[in-house]
């Protein structure tokens, strides 16, 4: 399986956790410190159109307004369509700064947007969610590349420790600042979220000189 083959495997799990979020749920705490349901689907909604237009198969528009958990799934649908291109793998490219980054970084930060927020939304939800075992494998091994520049920039928490035998979704949550034991009790959490800021979260921050090097901001 190649790469471009990877955010096809990435986006049905998500789609489905998306559509069963409910209204009242939006307000729930998830393990990315400082957000909630809808801020975590903001957040998601914020940074998908760069990711689509860094694969240059995009304009990257933005969804129409209206239900921001229909918008996220139309925002997945056209990340998938942009970055299944093999194409899209290929050469440099950015995120809109200055500074060009393999495109096969930035391509992996959009799948890991949709696999790593997924879980999240999962989780703060009450849902159960799983990927192909390929695909985890694959995000791992991209996540443990940038994992150290992610916490320097504070993009990722401080790492959490997981068993080497662990899943491979267990071992990159760890690598991203996550405890893959988090749940929601009650509207509350019995585990270690995120870091205030980063949320623990793959997109760089635009501010940040060195945005186009970030790791996918988690």
């Amino acid at each position: 399986m190649r790469e471009h083959d990877f955010i096809a495997l990435a986006a049905p799990p998500t789609v489905a956790a998306v559509r069963a979020v409910r209204a009242e749920q939006f307000g729930a705490p998830t393990p990315c410190d400082g957000l909630d349901v809808r801020g975590l689907i903001e957040h998601m909604l914020h940074w998908g159109p760069g990711l689509a237009r860094a694969s240059r198969n995009s304009d990257g528009r933005p969804p129409p307004d209206g239900d921001p958990r229909q918008r996220l799934e139309r925002q997945i649908d056209q990340l998938v369509a942009a970055w299944s291109a093999p194409s899209a793998w290929e050469g440099m490219t950015s995120m809109g700064g200055p500074r060009k980054t393999p495109a096969r970084m930035i391509g992996a930060m959009a799948v890991g947007e949709i696999v790593v927020h997924g879980w999240d939304l999962a989780r703060a939800t009450g849902q159960d969610v799983g990927w192909d075992p390929g695909l985890l494998e694959f995000l791992h091994d991209e996540v443990a590349k940038t994992a150290a520049l992610g916490r320097e920039m504070k993009a990722y928490g401080p790492e959490v420790p997981v068993p080497p035998t662990a899943p491979a979704l267990d071992r990159m949550l760890g690598l991203t600042g996550r405890d893959p034991a988090w749940q929601q009790i009650d509207g509350r959490h019995d585990a270690p979220v995120a870091e205030p800021g980063g949320h623990g979260s793959t997109t760089p921050d635009p501010g940040d000189g060195r945005a186009d090097l970030a790791p996918p901001d988690f």
